[in-house]
């Protein structure tokens, strides 16, 4: 029997290009589904590398992880890039294919809540949107409970000998992360001496890379539904422009942005 391995095969191409079958006959529908589809690949590829990041920065490992989330934003480069070809979609595009969508919707995404849980945006009820799936409920449970990436980096500053207070390290980690004093003054003292501190600033730069290509993955979210559906409400039953507009509010690592102004 050949073992031949090909192009297709390897890749899985017959199986991978047989997923995008549209509901209807509207034109866009393809370009909709393939977006979407291709975003969660992206997702599940930066899922792979931040929970390994976490797992080098619990080890105190940090040049691996450095990569990695240097990769992960790299990959949010590559989402946000894919709102201007779905921009091109109409609200006209849009009407002759969204009764087709039913109460689906990307708010439903379970790799992209796990991603902000893995960042520290905590949220039981986004949980228990999935209890109809035993495994993708587990998975997001688990997510939940466990310490974020910034938690971790906590925990590091703290076992290099910065005085973070014992309640931050060993808080409920279901509930989302709230700012501090003491983890701001923590980051000053990094920011003030990089030289001192230079893994421990990159590592700092590194999140607020994260988070500044999340933040602007929202912006691209929250501009083309805009632009697409105006003001309507979203398909799952969310406000639309306004509950996107909101979530642009939410911070991953409070500190590192807050601590800028004493700089």
């Amino acid at each position: 029997m050949s073992n031949t391995i090909t192009y297709r095969s390897y890749l899985r191409l017959p199986e991978l290009l047989a997923c995008q079958s549209p509901l209807s006959d509207a034109h866009d529908e393809l370009l909709f589904i393939s977006i979407h589809q291709a975003s969660e690949i992206w997702l599940k590829l930066a899922l792979h590398e931040l929970r390994a990041a976490r797992a080098h920065v619990i080890a105190d490992d940090l040049r691996p992880a450095f990569k990695m989330m240097s990769r992960v934003a790299r990959i949010q480069a590559q989402m946000i890039q894919s709102w201007e070809v779905l921009a091109t979609m109409t609200p006209a595009d849009y009407t002759r294919m969204r009764d087709r969508l039913g109460t689906s919707s990307g708010f439903q995404s379970d790799q992209y809540r796990e991603m902000e849980f893995i960042l520290g945006n905590k949220d039981t009820a986004m949980v228990e949107l999935h209890a109809a799936e035993p495994e993708v409920h587990a998975t997001l449970r688990a997510a939940l409970e466990a310490p974020s990436l910034y938690d971790e980096a906590l925990r590091l500053l703290a076992r290099r000998g910065f005085a973070i207070a014992p309640e931050r390290l060993t808080r409920d980690f279901t509930q989302a992360y709230s700012p501090s004093p003491d983890v701001e003054r923590a980051w000053a003292k990094v920011y003030a001496s990089p030289e001192e501190y230079w893994d421990l600033y990159e590592l700092a730069e590194k999140l607020v890379d994260i988070e500044y290509h999340v933040q602007l993955w929202r912006f691209g979210h929250l501009k083309t539904v805009e632009r697409v559906i105006g003001f309507k409400t979203g398909t799952g039953g969310t406000a639309g422009v306004q509950y996107l507009a909101k979530v642009l509010d939410k911070s991953f690592f409070p500190e590192l942005l807050s601590v800028r102004t004493q700089l």
